[in-house]
């Protein structure tokens, strides 16, 4: 390494050294005057800073740690590039980057001849790559922030360059090809905006021409050790999301007051709907209809009673009629299912049934004017059905029971008024 070298190797460094302690005291009073952004674990990551900027500097050689090339004496040059990335998520991004210098390397008196013989000295006009960035460790991944992380990365690029030997009788002229660039670094947390990035790449060419020099027979590289500084862009009120920690983002969000509050309240609501419920549900006297909106809260077990819970009283028509009062079952509007107040009055019927194993009872079915004939008819007809299977599963034998069917045409009451059709909606038990 020559004199010239070393001072841009120390002119680097000065640099590097300066950012950091300009990024360290900016990092402070941030800390001070900042508080952390609030963000969520599915919130998106519009509710980040994802984009960033870098420039670096540093050490320019044309050999590897894999292998050396044609030359076996490299020397270590200035070189100097930047980048723009854009993270995807906390772990992995994209990041364009460039750089340039020159390579130079002369061969060693134990050279073998005819491989790199003299020197040559390269112009390396660009060297631009497309990598994805991995980050693969943190030293503080226990803590509620990462502030030293490791990261791979890899790629292809394209490279420009002009090769000369150190005799000057060969010269490549301009030259280009593809390489591919594989790399480490390791990057520290300054501040909420700014980082400091050690990396270094290996470049591995897709050509033998680098040093002008085909002998080896093996492809060329270089390699590009460097300091520099990454900036976020994008609001100062939200976190860079490559240094977000996702346990700590998680936690936060289970433990925020406000969703706390909610759940709370939630359970509040969930409790007075479950005694709303319970208040609706209540029927003190059994007659099917709640309390809540039953106008008659004491009726007698066993009445039949509207939908306002209220007993209906029913006109003492003729004689057949006055026997069937206490053995009539009403219905709800166009149901064949048995209200639970008709329960009691079935019960006492089965029980005189199976008391009298000589006696036979037949089932009317009746229906109000709503609808059309065949509808009520069949209607009628389910709830007579709905009457005996009730019967049957008391224990009274199927063969002792009578169902018939009438439908709309044998009303009781006037289908022109509710209570009318109320009291029709009916089956009517005769013995």
């Amino acid at each position: 390494m020559n004199y010239s070298t070393l001072r841009k190797v120390f002119a680097v460094s000065t640099l590097a050294l300066a950012g950091v302690s300009t990024a360290s005291a900016q990092s402070t009073t941030a800390t001070a005057t900042t508080s952390p952004a609030t963000t969520t674990v599915f919130g998106g990551s519009s509710q980040y800073r994802t984009w960033s900027i870098g420039i670096n500097g540093g050490v320019l050689t044309p050999t590897s740690i894999l292998n050396k090339n044609d030359y076996d004496d490299p020397e270590l040059n200035f070189g100097y590039g930047a980048f723009i990335k854009k993270q995807f998520t906390h772990g992995f991004g994209a990041k364009l980057d460039f750089h340039r210098g020159n390579l130079e390397a002369k061969s060693s008196a134990s050279n073998p001849a005819g491989i790199g013989q003299g020197a040559f000295k390269t112009d390396l006009h660009y060297a631009i790559a497309l990598k994805g960035v991995f980050n693969i460790a943190s030293t503080s991944f226990l803590s509620r922030t990462k502030n030293v992380g490791f990261a791979l990365d890899a790629g292809v690029g394209a490279a420009n360059y002009k090769v000369k030997n150190s005799v000057g009788s060969f010269n490549k002229g301009d030259g280009g090809t593809l390489f591919i660039p594989i790399g480490g670094a390791i990057n520290f947390k300054l501040s909420d905006a700014i980082a400091l990035n050690l990396a270094y790449t290996t470049n591995l060419l897709d050509d033998d021409n680098l040093d002008g020099t085909y002998a080896r027979g093996n492809n060329d590289k270089w390699t590009y050790a460097s300091a520099g500084l990454e900036f976020a862009l994008g609001s100062k009120s939200k976190p860079s999301l490559e240094w977000t920690n996702p346990v700590a983002v998680m936690y936060d969000e289970l433990k925020d007051p406000t969703l706390r509050q909610e759940v709370e309240a939630l359970k509040t609501r969930v409790s007075t709907l479950e005694n709303t419920v319970n208040q609706l549900s209540a029927d003190a006297d059994g007659d099917g209809v709640s309390d809540k909106f039953d106008k008659e809260p004491n009726s007698a077990a066993g009445a039949v009673v509207d939908g306002s819970g209220r007993t209906i009283k029913f006109p003492a028509a003729d004689s057949t009629m006055a026997s069937a009062m206490g053995n009539v079952i009403q219905f709800e509007f166009d149901s064949s299912v048995l209200k639970t107040s008709s329960y009691p009055t079935l019960d006492r019927i089965s029980s005189e049934l199976r008391a009298n194993s000589a006696s036979k009872v037949t089932l009317d079915g009746h229906a109000s004017a709503e609808g059309t004939e065949a509808y009520n008819l069949n209607l009628s007809r389910d709830r007579a059905n709905s009457v005996k299977t009730y019967l049957v599963n008391s224990g009274v034998d199927a063969n002792r029971i009578t169902t018939k069917a009438y439908g709309e045409s044998k009303p009781v009451a006037s289908n022109a008024t509710e209570e009318g059709r109320i009291k029709n909606r009916r089956v009517e038990i005769k013995k």
